[in-house]
Parts: structure tokens; C-alpha cells; sequence
């Protein structure tokens, strides 16, 4: 028996072996059992430490002190780092949708591009909409403008909703402050300007790929039309002017401006010179958040009228999905340290070296197998963060690769969403669609969002 135990929390197999059971039990608990991912994700870590030999001391600490133990360090270490993040993204993209700077965005592009441009003008509105507003919030903002695009165009309301789609499921799967490209960011410890400029070097060609070749050639073969009672909404108007569309671009892309200044900064200037300093205060993600969000409510809530109750209301109100994001994220980056802790993570990367097996593709497909698995991206990418991480910290990796692995994590997390995914349910829902057409539009858009996403990333992995 003891040469059985010794054989599991030493051996290269036996590590390897207690890594499946760990996943094998995750998968069991969310899809089985039904328990919340971030329950699931602390008993199966807590299990694979007892079971890999760790100490309990290692694992919880003490009953006096427990600042040094796995499970603190997990948790804490990861939300110090993205809690503020995610929680200032999420009221800037509150504070845009309040002010009705989706209606102004669709309005301008429309005119731009012209009857026969809708459906590229309606994916960049989501694009661009996307890059501070979670995807079902999107979906719930912009849903009544494709009623109406599609209404006036005449066509099957696909050509014009899952442009839409793709673009704010491609902000939402690659770019922060979106809670998966933003934890995978702490849990491989990227820099977010690398992470931003890689997402958009991986993500706006699947996007083109997505969602404006696709949906060209199934929108005539899936008519979907759109019921009278979908476009009641389109008289109502809010009394307030209606901010500049110079002023909604300012605030998105605010934040996005400043972390790449400080990136770019930080490979070009001397390190000793004080614009150095001031690029990298002020494209600190969470000081860069902190502006664009200050900025919004001044020149988007106070000078339109918005009162401090109604701020804080607002607020707490777009908060109130936050807590259980963070939750499963921390419980994600306890996993990943409870598998550094035991040396699963070596043994894997022991392995992968004799199989000659690229960690970008690893990483790829451990979040596409938990993806297709349990249905959420964001359990898919912290859960690969915790095994893909491990293997990362010997090799000497550069930013740009680092973020390229990230990249390849976030495209996996999106691929074939289907009955166990909110959001394929959402998508039937809002645009009227059967399960079947469901699966023939949207599950087609995000795998292919994520094998051209995947595809960009080996490419630019074998050139930088």
C-alpha cells in the first residue's frame, strides 16, 4: 500500500494520474452534481493536495496563522490583482450603457456604411461596444438595434445579429477588462499591454472570419425573422441629449491608450527617466480604469444630470454578477498553486517534453476540452490557467509568447458553445431562433471565432 502512495506522489505517472482525477472530479461536481464552479473548483483542489501528500500545514496553515498557506496565497495573489480591474470595467461599461452610446455607435456606423454595409457596421458596433460591457449585457443593449436593422433590411435577422455577436464575444473571450483574458493574465503573470495587443492581433482576423464572412453564407440558409413584438422598443427614446460619439470612443478606448502607452513605454524609454514613470502610473490597469471610469461619470453622468444616489445605485447594481466571477477565479488560482505545490505541473511538463508536444496547442486544447465539457469560458480559462501555468515558470518565456499561450487559452474557452452554455440559451432567446438554428449559426460563429483565433496565435508564435 505504502509503495502505491509513494508511486502516486512521486512518480511521473502517478502525478499525472491524480491531475485526471482531479479534472475527471471537477467535471463530475459542475455537470453532475450541479454545484457552483467555484465550490467545484476548492473541494477538487483541496482533494488533489490531500491526495498528492501535502502537508496541511502547506495546504491551510494553521489555526493562528494561515497568511502563508496555499489556500490564501491561491486566492488572494489572483484578486489582488484583477478584482479592481474587473470591477472598474464593469461600471464604465454600466455607465456607456446608461448614456445610450450604443444607439449613438450603431447610428453613426449605419450611416457610414450604408444599407448594403449593415450587418459589418452592426459586428463593428459590437466590437466596439463589447471592449467594456460584458456579453450578456451587450447582448440585452444591442438586441433592439438589430431588430430594427434587420426589420428595415428585409433579410434573416442572422445576417445582422451575429455580427453583432462576434464582435462582443470576441472582446469578451480576448481583451480585458473582461474577466477571462483578465485572469489568465494574473495566473500567467502577462503584462496587460501585451495582452491586449496579442488579443487583437488574434482576435480581430477571427473576428473578419466570424463574423462577417459566416455570417454571409448561413444567414440565407437559416431565414429567421423578426416577430412585430421584438421591435416595440424602437420609439422609446430617453429625454436626455444623447453623448457625442467623439466622447463614447474617448472613454472606450481611454483606458486601452494608457496600458499600451506604459507597455510601449517600458521597451523604448530609459528606465531612469521620469516620463517612464508617468506612462507607468498612468497605465497601471487599475489607475487606467480609474480615469476612464471618474471621467464617465463626470462627462456621462454628472453633466447629463446623474445624481451621486443614482451613480451609486448604478454601480451596485452592475456589481451585484461580480462576486461569484471573482469567486471562480480565485478558486481557480488556488488549483493552479495546489498543482505547482505537488509537482503535477513538472511531471507534465516532463512529459511534454519527451512527447514533443507545443505548449500553445496544450494549452489550447485543455481549455476547448473544459470548455465543450462544463460550458463556461470562464471556468475553462482559469482552470487551464492552474495547469498550463506550472509548466511556464522554467523555460524562460518572453511577454509576447506568454501572452500568445494566454491568447491560445481564451480562444479554446469560446469553441463549440451549446446546451450547457448560458449563452447559447441567451442568443436563441433574444434572436429568435430554434436549438437547431442555435447550433447552425452561433455554436459554427464561436468555433470558428476560436480555430481562426488559435490559428492566429501559431502563426505569430512561430515569428516572434
Amino acid at each position: 500500500m505504502s509503495e502505491a502512495i509513494d508511486w502516486l506522489h512521486t512518480s511521473t505517472p502517478g502525478l499525472l494520474l491524480l491531475c485526471v482525477v482531479a479534472i475527471a472530479l471537477l467535471l463530475f461536481l459542475i455537470i453532475k452534481v450541479k454545484l457552483e464552479p467555484f465550490i467545484s473548483l476548492l473541494a477538487t483542489s483541496l482533494f488533489l493536495a490531500l491526495a498528492a501528500g501535502l502537508n496541511v500545514r502547506t495546504i491551510v496553515g494553521t489555526a493562528l496563522k494561515s497568511s502563508d498557506s496555499l489556500l490564501e496565497k491561491g486566492f488572494g495573489g489572483i484578486l489582488g490583482h484583477i478584482a479592481v480591474i474587473i470591477g472598474l470595467g464593469t461600471v464604465l461599461g454600466a455607465l456607456l450603457e446608461r448614456s445610450g452610446g450604443a444607439d449613438v455607435l450603431s447610428r453613426r456606423l449605419l450611416r457610414l456604411f450604408g444599407p448594403k454595409g449593415t450587418p459589418v457596421a452592426m459586428g463593428l458596433v459590437g466590437l466596439i461596444f463589447g471592449i467594456p460591457v460584458f456579453f450578456d449585457i451587450g447582448i440585452f443593449v444591442l438586441a433592439p438595434l438589430v431588430y430594427v436593422a434587420a426589420k428595415r433590411g428585409g433579410k434573416s435577422l442572422v445576417l445582422y445579429a451575429l455580427p453583432v455577436l462576434a464582435g462582443l464575444s470576441m472582446t469578451h473571450a480576448f481583451l480585458p477588462p473582461h474577466p477571462g483574458p483578465t485572469a489568465v493574465a494574473g495566473l500567467l503573470h502577462v503584462d496587460m499591454g501585451w495582452l491586449i495587443i496579442i488579443g487583437l492581433a488574434c482576435g480581430l482576423p477571427a473576428f473578419a472570419v466570424a463574423g462577417v464572412l459566416w455570417p454571409l453564407y448561413i444567414a440565407p440558409r437559416v431565414p429567421v425573422s423578426v416577430p412585430d413584438e421584438f421591435v416595440a422598443a424602437e420609439d422609446v427614446q430617453d429625454a436626455k441629449p444623447e453623448p457625442s460619439l467623439a466622447l463614447v470612443m474617448s472613454v472606450i478606448l481611454l483606458p486601452l491608450v494608457l496600458i499600451l502607452g506604459a507597455t510601449f513605454g517600458t521597451l523604448i524609454l530609459d528606465p531612469d527617466r521620469d516620463l517612464l514613470s508617468v506612462l507607468t502610473f498612468l497605465g497601471n490597469p487599475a489607475v487606467a480604469l480609474l480615469i476612464a471610469v471618474l471621467l464617465a461619470y463626470y462627462l456621462l453622468g454628472v453633466r447629463r444630470g446623474m445624481t451621486n444616489a443614482e451613480f451609486s445605485e448604478l454601480s451596485s447594481n452592475s456589481l451585484k454578477p461580480v462576486g461569484m466571477i471573482l469567486l471562480v477565479v480565485g478558486a481557480g488560482a488556488f488549483f493552479g498553486a495546489v498543482i505547482s505545490a505537488t509537482g503535477v505541473g513538472a511531471a507534465l511538463a516532463k512529459s511534454l517534453s519527451s512527447a514533443g508536444l507545443p505548449v500553445l496547442l496544450l494549452a489550447y486544447v485543455i481549455s476547448c476540452g473544459l470548455r465543450i465539457a462544463q460550458g463556461s469560458a470562464t471556468v475553462a480559462i482559469v482552470t487551464t490557467g492552474g495547469i498550463v501555468g506550472p509548466l511556464l515558470t522554467a523555460d524562460g518565456y518572453s511577454q509576447a509568447h506568454l501572452a500568445l499561450i494566454a491568447a491560445a487559452i481564451c480562444a479554446g474557452s469560446i469553441i463549440l458553445s451549446h446546451v450547457n452554455d448560458g449563452g447559447f440559451w441567451i442568443v436563441a432567446k433574444y434572436f429568435n431562433m430554434t436549438v437547431k438554428e442555435t447550433l447552425l449559426t452561433w455554436s459554427v460563429l464561436e468555433t470558428v471565432l476560436s480555430l481562426t483565433g488559435f490559428a492566429m496565435a501559431a502563426l505569430l508564435w512561430a515569428i516572434v
